[in-house]
């Protein structure tokens, strides 16, 4: 990469870590917040519910507006209002006031994925390790960010560490206006990885939809319900709809894993190994068992998995690395419950997951970017996140029920045949979509 596209690639990594950074500190932060709001469980899950709803369903009117204004205004934004939403979270005097604070971060943040990742796959020629990178910031973010919050939190009250959390928004942001985006992009052969121009603009400057180029990370076009619809019937002829499938399954495999993964950890570690943390006394002890130190862990070498994917990703097509990976967390998900009588062979199974998990996400980026045209680029992202976090989110609800209803051992089966089938939706990629010419 030359100058120009790694400062790219360090705005969008940096936004993306701080977007994950802000969605896991809420957790942590609801121990607090059941106290200091007087209130309950139920409630603030329904606060929680508001703002990850928006993250997720947020994502498709985000697209959209990346295709008409361009990707690096889109960022600047989410990070003000993701900064601006925390303040706001650190002054609230009652719950309804956290609530719509929450919702500002959740609308906010919605933005990201489409206008980070369309840049990205515009701007820089080497778009797998760019998305590798770009996913091993996102991974640092779910991995440290609620971790450091945790540990604020035993020093200060939680009103001065929600305020210091808006702080690195800011400071992203205010180096993200010096990254000149026009020069990657005029950089070289001006090229798009797929050999298309990386805005879909023409010799003279003139975009071929009748939109403009500009710095501000892709190509600016007039945006309108027909534009939209042809756009959404450009991507369905090519095939979009089976990558979209694969992305939902990814997106579900992802939510279901994670969602009660801390708890699941710290369950088989309490009969490996008895080892306390904290002082039990402690108010926030909860939060620093044995099996959440895994759980970073797990989260942790998933950089390992956004690289490798990202490498992969220049090498061979993304879709057919994506059905091997796919095949692999399969077959993990089998091994996790026998992998349980003994700590070595536990912690191997539960890291190497935590490696194939991520190496998912470049790889599906990358598979998205290849089937869809340029100057649709930001919608294709948009629908993609309605997929992994909107529907995803039914994860959530999965793994509670199946949990309730049975147990983990039946949990993990399920997780086997929503891998198994992602590997059938990758295969059906690679069979039937059509790239865009």
């Amino acid at each position: 990469m030359d100058a120009a596209e790694r400062r790219i690639v360090g705005f969008t990594a940096g936004s993306h870590g701080l977007v994950h950074t802000y969605e896991l500190s809420i957790p942590i932060l609801l121990t607090v917040w059941v106290g200091r709001f007087s209130t309950t469980a139920a409630a603030l899950g329904v606060v929680v519910t508001l703002g990850y709803g928006l993250f997720g369903l947020g994502a498709l009117p985000g697209g959209i507006l990346v295709d008409r204004f361009g990707s690096k205004p889109l960022i600047l934004a989410c990070l003000v209002g993701m900064a601006g939403s925390f303040l706001l979270v650190s002054v609230a005097p009652t719950l309804p006031v956290l609530a719509a604070a929450i919702a500002i971060w959740g609308l906010t943040a919605s933005v990201y994925h489409p206008a980070g990742l369309s840049l990205l796959s515009k701007a820089v020629e080497q778009r797998g390790t760019a998305l590798g990178y770009h996913g091993i910031g996102g991974n640092l973010g779910i991995a440290l960010g609620p971790l450091a919050t945790a540990l604020l939190l035993l020093a200060f009250d939680w009103r001065l560490v929600t305020a210091a959390l808006a702080l690195p928004a800011l400071a992203v942001a205010a180096y993200g206006v010096t990254v000149d985006v026009d020069a990657a992009l005029q950089s070289g052969d001006e090229k798009d990885p797929d050999g298309e121009d990386p805005d879909g603009v023409e010799p003279d400057g003139k975009d071929p939809n009748g939109g403009s180029s500009d710095s501000s990370g892709g190509t600016k076009g007039e945006v309108s319900l027909s534009s939209i619809a042809t756009d959404t019937r450009l991507l369905v002829a090519g095939g979009f709809l089976i990558v979209f499938a694969f992305v939902t399954f990814s997106g579900l495999y992802y939510r279901t894993f994670l969602t009660f993964l801390p708890d699941l950890l710290g369950d088989v570690l309490g009969g490996l190994v008895d080892l306390q943390i904290v002082d039990p006394e402690n108010p926030y002890a909860d939060q620093f068992d044995v099996g959440r130190y895994l759980y970073v862990a797990v989260l942790t070498v998933g950089v390992l998995g956004q690289y490798l994917g990202g490498r992969i990703a220049d090498r061979i097509p993304p879709e057919r690395g994506l059905v091997a990976v796919m095949a692999v967390l399969s077959a993990l998900a089998l091994l996790f419950v026998p992998a349980t009588g003994a700590v070595a062979t536990f912690l191997a199974v539960s890291l190497a997951l935590g490696v194939a998990l991520f190496t998912v996400q470049p790889l599906s980026q990358a598979t998205v970017a290849a089937y869809s045209p340029s100057e649709a680029r930001g919608l294709s992202f948009g629908y993609t996140y309605v997929g992994i976090f909107g529907i995803g989110a039914l994860g959530s609800t999965l793994a509670g029920t199946v949990l309730t209803r049975a147990g983990p051992r039946e949990l993990f089966v399920v997780l086997a045949v929503i891998a198994a089938l992602g590997a059938l939706a990758a295969t059906a990629v690679t069979r039937f979509a059509t790239r865009p010419d």
